[in-house]
């Protein structure tokens, strides 16, 4: 059974939950498009949190979900935000979201932690999670090692809940590779960066629809924290110092508000410009409902 028939949605979707740019309004903008908007809680606090969340159902009737980032210090308020606010499901990133598995359950929401191992998806499948989401390496942000293709068939191989691929997805061939290694929706991010709706600057949007195939790099594997964004002057600089040795506080000083930079000032030099590998997918700026049909359209020709 796909994600749509489950959550009574048009599209078998997901919108990525990206930290600092997918606010309340977005998140309503890709609901009312009839996939699955998704408010990115990291980089806010519990309560701007909650701002966000009335602000998206002011402007959907639709299901929506909330991302919480669980290294994020104000977690566990965010958690019972959401539970109190009953958004139809929780996806959750960078830790482990079971100490809120029992409170999502009694509030009626769905938890789909996002993976990037076989062995954590196995994990948070005991826990009672709803769904996986399986999140290769193509992504934009924080990323794992294992690519979509390895990653998605062994996690659904692994569990016996739903599983959503992501990374790396921005067309519907992309999304029938998905259903055929056994996903039952399709996660996207980097696509919906170059949509009428989103919130970035200009100057973002169209950096990702100039990028080609080659146009991305991985940063910060050395210390642990890779992350996956256009290539610019910053992201040069950030290889030449961990090739340099520089330790992770040196780096991540470095990098502070780069992402903010990127995203409110249009700095495409210095800011951070998280998208993934599909960027060379990405040709104009459309509006959301565009983007997702022409991508269900394309499925739906091939399958």
């Amino acid at each position: 059974m796909k994600i749509n028939e489950i959550l009574k949605i048009e599209f078998p979707v997901f919108q990525g939950g990206m930290a600092n740019i997918a606010d309340g309004a977005f998140a309503a903008a890709v609901s009312e498009a009839g996939a699955l908007g998704i408010i990115g809680a990291g980089g806010m606090n519990a309560e701007t949190l909650r701002e966000q969340i009335h602000i998206c159902k002011g402007l959907t009737d639709r299901p929506f979900g909330v991302n919480i980032m669980l290294m994020n210090p104000e977690a566990d308020k965010m958690a019972e935000i959401v539970a109190e606010e009953k958004v139809s499901v929780v996806t959750t990133g960078a830790g482990n979201p079971g100490k809120y598995m029992e409170r999502f359950k009694e509030a009626g929401i769905m938890v789909f932690p996002v993976v990037s191992s076989v062995a954590l998806a196995k994990r948070l499948a005991s826990l009672g999670a709803d769904g996986i989401i399986a999140e290769g390496c193509e992504s934009g942000g924080h990323i794992g090692e294992l690519t979509t293709m390895a990653l998605v068939p062994q996690v659904c191989d692994a569990v016996q809940v739903p599983v959503i691929a992501a990374g790396g997805i921005a067309c519907g061939r992309q999304m029938a590779a998905a259903f055929a290694l056994g996903a039952s929706g399709v996660q996207v991010g980097t696509c919906l960066l170059a949509s009428e709706e989103c919130p970035i600057h200009e100057n973002y949007k169209a950096a990702v629809v100039k990028a080609k195939d080659n146009d991305t790099m991985v940063t910060g594997r050395s210390v642990g924290a890779p992350v996956r964004c256009l290539k610019n002057p910053m992201t040069r600089e950030y290889a030449r110092l961990e090739k340099d040795g520089a330790d992770k506080m040196e780096l991540e000083r470095f990098t502070l508000g780069s992402l903010r930079r990127a995203v409110l000032e249009g700095d495409t030099k210095n800011g951070s410009l998280m998208a993934g590998q599909s960027s060379g997918l990405v040709k104009e700026i459309l509006p959301v409902r565009k983007i997702i049909e022409n991508m269900v359209t394309e499925y739906e020709n091939i399958r």
